[in-house]
């Protein structure tokens, strides 16, 4: 009988290669197999050159791997290499389907640990430097997505709290903010979208619900939208948004 060897599920931040842990890159380095999502960034997989690498990413409107599938790669990869790694964009326990890949491996009986990432929201409150909470402002934050499960309707995703952060906002993020229009939400609540968070290609749009709910415009990676009074910018982040975006219109004239 073989040694099954050791799955590791980790998180690779939000795409800055120096945002990963050191646990994180350490493992990586000592990977066999790679089992990466397609928004783990080419530079996050310099850290791992001596692994077989294996794409099994999934992306909104493009072809994905079908989730038993890379529960059925993790485990054959497990009983033939010592060590495997799943590397998950942001945190594999917030949005990563963690809970599906643990219950196959501990069916099948393989060892399985989770190193930890920098969730999107929490770089981009950095990036933004906007806190997701504040005194006397905001007291609670809840972190929500879109649900796409056939069996729950779309108020399933709205929270009740002071902070909302929309993960893979994109266009459901108009939704979103037409539905707490609807439910007596100030039409001037600031809103701060990121894409590309801690990326070069990083950009950072600041508005209210009430235009949110008109549109985003086009997007080119995935989109954070963080909603709520804590989001209102300080005297200069406001002149840094209108230079932004004097400088944003001229480039599209």
């Amino acid at each position: 009988m073989s040694t099954l060897g050791k799955v590791y599920l980790i998180g690779a931040g939000p795409g800055a290669q120096d945002l990963m842990t050191l646990r994180g890159a350490r493992l990586l380095a000592q990977a066999d197999v790679v089992l990466h999502d397609a928004l783990v960034t080419p530079e996050m997989l310099e850290l791992c050159p001596q692994a077989e690498k294996i794409l099994v990413g999934k992306r909104c409107g493009q072809l994905s791997t079908a989730q038993q599938f890379i529960n059925k790669q993790l485990v054959d990869h497990a009983r033939k290499v010592p060590l495997v790694v799943r590397l998950k964009g942001g945190d594999p326990m917030l949005f990563g389907r963690a809970d599906e890949e643990l219950r196959a491996l501990e069916e099948a009986g393989i060892e399985v640990e989770v190193v930890p990432g920098i969730t999107t929201a929490l770089a981009a409150a950095a990036a933004t430097k906007q806190p997701l909470t504040k005194r006397g402002v905001s007291r609670s934050v809840a972190f929500f997505t879109s649900s796409t499960a056939p069996e729950h309707s779309e108020e399933d995703g709205m929270p009740d709290s002071d902070t909302l952060i929309q993960y893979m906002g994109g266009r459901e993020a108009i939704a979103t903010a037409q539905r707490l229009l609807a439910h007596g939400r100030r039409p001037d609540t600031p809103v701060v979208v990121i894409e590309n968070v801690s990326r070069p290609e990083q950009h950072i749009r600041r508005l209210t619900i009430a235009a949110l709910a008109h549109g985003l415009g086009e997007a080119h990676g995935p989109v954070l939208v963080m909603i709520g009074d804590a989001m209102q910018a300080r005297s200069h982040q406001q002149l840094e948004s209108r230079i932004s975006d004097a400088i944003e219109r001229q480039l599209r004239a």
